[in-house]
């Protein structure tokens, strides 16, 4: 399997993906998660990896930050630990890459398109399953898209992950027949690769993740070297990864948060159904679930 190391922790995440070697690795995450018209061919690191920048880091917040060759900026961090107000602190991040563009004297004509990407190992949108999500600012009525130099994704881990009882014990075997079909692109190959790199042989890669570049990926996970200094604030972003882990696993044994995990729309959805059955009218279970009457409508037929 691909070494210990685990590519959610932010010291080897940015290791991995915030060198100048390894930046056909950065590109191709990028790739995997903007529009065609965003794709990029080579990009600039502006912050590339440096150890000092880890040491009074507590909450796996940094980031890695690139411009492409036509100066559009990237802003990619993973954050393993559920904060609060992240979404105000997302839009106070997107901003300040965006207004440091300019330098003294410049005008706004200098300003180009910031993508902010978020990869997030905790549930941060309960009202959809998607695990990626993209937001644009656009007219309320319209829905024009007026002002296009702002965008934002987030990759929300733990709605990739595979669903199980958590009194129900699986191999690793059974594990991988239940996450490869999960696979069907790129960016579900990376988001495999950083959730569940364990149950994968770098040398014998299923035809799902069977990609050069994911080779690349596990291989340099399995002979990534820490000094003395850098393990020590890698096992101590483990260990709080793994109590976190261990808190949310009690809680769902109990019951507590089961149903959030599983995911907040598949229980609006349950209700919905019984409120149909008992022909309750549409208009009044869309607001009382907050589903869309489309939606609704699609799970009466």
């Amino acid at each position: 399997m691909a070494g210990n190391l685990n590519p959610k922790v932010d010291i080897a995440f940015k290791k991995l993906f915030g060198v100048e070697e390894n930046k056909d690795l950065l590109i191709s995450l990028i790739n995997s998660i903007v529009s065609e018209e965003d794709q990029v061919i080579d990009i600039e690191l502006l912050n590339p990896y440096n150890l000092k920048n880890f040491k009074d880091d507590k909450l796996s917040i940094l980031d890695i930050k690139a411009r492409n060759s036509k100066g559009k900026l990237y802003n990619i961090e993973i954050q393993i630990g559920d904060e609060a107000d992240y979404d105000k602190r997302a839009l106070y991040y997107w901003a300040k890459l965006y207004v440091e563009q300019l330098k003294e004297k410049q005008d706004y004509t200098q300003l180009q398109k910031a993508i902010g990407i978020h990869i997030l190992n905790f549930l941060s949108i309960p009202t959809t399953e998607k695990y990626h999500n993209v937001f644009h600012l656009k007219e309320k009525e319209s829905n024009t898209h007026y002002f296009k130099n702002m965008e934002l994704h987030t990759i929300e881990l733990k709605k990739f992950e595979i669903e199980q009882d958590p009194e129900t014990y699986l191999n690793e075997a059974e594990e991988l027949s239940l996450l490869l079909p999960k696979i069907k692109t790129s960016l579900d190959r990376w988001v495999a690769f950083l959730t569940r790199n364990d149950l994968f042989d770098s040398k014998k890669l299923p035809k799902e993740l069977n990609d050069p570049l994911m080779q690349k990926a596990m291989g340099v996970l399995e002979v990534m070297n820490f000094n003395k200094l850098e393990r020590e604030i890698y096992e101590g972003q483990l260990n709080w990864l793994r109590i976190e882990s261990s808190i949310l696993k009690k809680a769902e044994a109990k019951g507590l948060a089961k149903g959030l995990a599983k995911g907040l729309a598949k229980g609006r959805k349950k209700i919905a159904r019984a409120m149909l059955a008992k022909g309750i009218d549409i208009k009044t279970i869309a607001e009382l679930t907050k589903l869309t009457e489309d939606e609704l409508k699609k799970l009466k037929t």
